[in-house]
């Protein structure tokens, strides 16, 4: 049975990288339901984020094959009750629409969005959270007239005590013990 899955993915800072990822995607017939790339907490290392329905046997095979990739340090896999997760939206709404009344205010806080600017042609409503909320939000805004609409892919961090970046932090000090080091210190 298909199930959502956030894979997040740690790479070294080369070109090509999602390249290689999305063929592997791809040839397992998988389809990206999100994507966001950013930095870790380990400089010069960054995190793919990326969201797919498939079964727990396919997304086993297509983590151990992303992890054979030269550029990939490591690749976990997450359920959804297992992560916390959010995502961004940006919504440009016609002032005329919005101003009338108290709806603004009102669609505002239900919610739970903030204004980033207003201007006399538009007004743009910043939401952060999951992916039902943002389309409640967008259905509501839809008849006062919505100029513009952007959405991030899924940004997650885990629900463990000990943080996923933590594995690279170690592997980067284990790395710098090269044996040209460990010689000067005999």
């Amino acid at each position: 049975m298909k199930q959502e899955f956030t894979i997040s993915v740690f790479t070294e800072d080369h070109i090509g990288i999602l390249g290689q990822i999305t063929i592997i995607l791809t040839r397992r017939q998988i389809n990206i339901d999100s994507l966001t790339a950013s930095e870790s907490a380990v400089k010069g290392v960054h995190l793919l984020t990326i969201v797919v329905k498939t079964t727990s046997e396919m997304i086993q095979k297509v983590a151990r094959q992303m992890e054979k990739l030269v550029d990939v340090l490591k690749v976990f896999v997450h359920a959804s009750d297992h992560i916390i997760y959010q995502e961004l939206a940006l919504f440009k709404v016609t002032t005329k629409g919005l101003m009338s009344g108290n709806i603004i205010d009102h669609v505002v806080r239900a919610h739970h969005a903030r204004i980033l600017e207003v201007s006399p042609e538009y007004i743009v409503i910043e939401k952060t959270g999951h992916k039902t909320e943002i389309s409640e939000l967008l259905k509501q805004l839809e008849p006062f007239g919505v100029l513009q609409f952007a959405k991030s892919g899924r940004i997650a961090i885990t629900k463990q005590v000990k943080e996923l970046n933590s594995y690279l932090t170690e592997m980067d000090a284990a790395n710098r013990l090269t044996p040209e080091s460990t010689e000067s210190q005999n």
